[in-house]
């Protein structure tokens, strides 16, 4: 072999190697595209009209569908949380702080995070794979040709719909969590529906339940953000299409947990227990 071959082989960057740097450089370029679809979303919302029949019909899809789902995670949520906790709250004799230690639990926390996840598989997932189909069926290319915006018919509508939707089922979840902790109060220990009521009002404050609604609407923006943005520049046809509904999940989810922790950090500056 020659040693220019040999030089050749040297200098060749292997596969592997190659890898994290691309990784980085994929990172950082779905950063600056998001931060660039931000930025066109509120120079879009301070330009009236807006077309309010299509973030119906998104709340509708978004939303309302997603109804059922939210609903049987809110049960099991509270349910759950109610028997895994009764065994350690009974042994430091606090049986009576269940109600108040499962509403705080809840509404602080786990119902913002677990639903906005779980959507962000759902309502994610579907966008990007909706404009993945449009923009492979060049449907965003004909509108751009006739003089349409596209941005503002397909990504400004489903990411204020998510934005509308997420804090809704954040509440329903949060009241239905407290009906299954109820439910298995009642099973174990015959707690009335009156009691454990006044047990929660009691023990709930308005900041505890005021920063994990608020955090939803951001996490709805994040879910709509990231949904569109990999659809609306999903390439490679039927292929890329599932790659950006994945990309999607993913890359919202882990948003949505980078931003919690954020979210916790400032709620407690602003509301320490």
């Amino acid at each position: 072999m020659s040693s220019d071959n040999k030089n050749s082989e040297v200098l060749t960057p292997l596969p592997d190697e190659a890898a994290p740097v691309a990784r980085w450089e994929g990172g950082l370029a779905l950063l600056g595209g998001l931060w660039v679809f931000s930025v066109r979303f509120f120079k879009t919302l301070a330009r009236p009209p807006y077309e309010f029949k299509e973030i119906i019909r998104q709340l509708n899809m978004i939303g309302y569908r997603s109804l059922s789902l939210v609903s049987v995670v809110g049960i099991v949520i509270g349910a759950v949380l109610t028997m895994q906790s009764r065994p350690t709250m009974i042994k430091f004799g606090a049986e009576a702080f269940i109600p108040e230690m499962v509403a705080i639990s809840v509404m602080r926390e786990l119902s913002p995070v677990l639903i906005s996840v779980i959507l962000a598989g759902r309502v994610g997932a579907g966008i990007g794979a909706e404009l993945g189909s449009m923009r492979a069926s060049e449907q965003i290319d004909a509108m751009d040709v006739a003089a349409l915006d596209p941005f503002k018919y397909l990504v400004f509508t489903r990411i204020v719909a998510c934005m509308i939707a997420l804090p809704l089922l954040t509440i329903i979840a949060d009241l239905l969590a407290l009906g299954g902790s109820w439910v298995v109060e009642k099973i174990e220990a015959g707690m009335t529906v009156s009691l454990f009521i006044q047990t929660v009002v009691n023990g709930v404050e308005f900041s505890d339940y005021l920063p994990g609604i608020a955090k939803t609407i951001f996490f709805g923006f994040t879910i709509g953000l990231v949904g569109c943005y990999e659809g609306y520049h999903s390439k490679g046809g039927t292929e890329g299409v599932g790659r950006s509904a994945t990309d999607a999940a993913v890359t919202s989810s882990l948003l949505i947990i980078l931003l919690d922790v954020l979210f916790v950090k400032v709620t407690l500056m602003l509301w320490p227990y």
